[in-house]
């Protein structure tokens, strides 16, 4: 991606050491339930945003890269620990997780894979109880939570 073009989706790590912008809209946005991912995210599922490495760059900072497997590396930010990304080692398109995005509410996935490892529970969570993050913890004890991490912008 070169630099006159316009990014039309941005993110980062939770630091902002790492930032990316993608040139074109993700061309899959998926969900993975496979072990392996379960384990990288430390998650129940990973969603990733699938675009062509010619239209993403790293527009601050370099990632570390972990390899998962003989096919694979996930970047990572060094310094806070974010999980970033999925890539084939030499494949032509990268995948980004869709947490990392500043809109990741504009990322809907349409595909699941890895469903063999699907936990049981994970259907179900639209219907369990739920509260905000202000009813969780009180306007009182809210108002004195510091947060370090990076806004949703440059």
């Amino acid at each position: 991606m070169t630099e006159a073009i316009k990014a039309v989706l941005s993110g980062g790590c939770q630091c902002g050491a790492i930032r990316f912008a993608l040139a074109a809209p993700p061309t899959r946005v998926s969900i993975c339930h496979c072990r392996m991912c379960q384990k990288a995210v430390g998650a129940p599922f990973a969603s990733y945003a699938e675009v062509g490495k010619s239209d993403f760059a790293w527009t601050r900072g370099q990632p570390a890269a972990f390899r998962s497997s003989s096919i694979a590396e996930r970047d990572f930010c060094r310094d806070c620990g974010t999980p970033l990304s999925f890539r084939r080692i030499d494949g032509p398109r990268i995948e980004i997780l869709t947490g990392t995005f500043d809109r990741p509410d504009r990322l809907v996935p349409t595909r699941q894979y890895g469903t063999e490892s699907r936990l049981g529970w994970v259907v179900a969570i639209a219907n369990l109880p739920s509260q905000t993050t202000l009813q969780n913890y009180g306007q009182e004890k809210l108002s004195g939570i510091v947060s370090y991490q990076h806004p949703d912008h440059d």
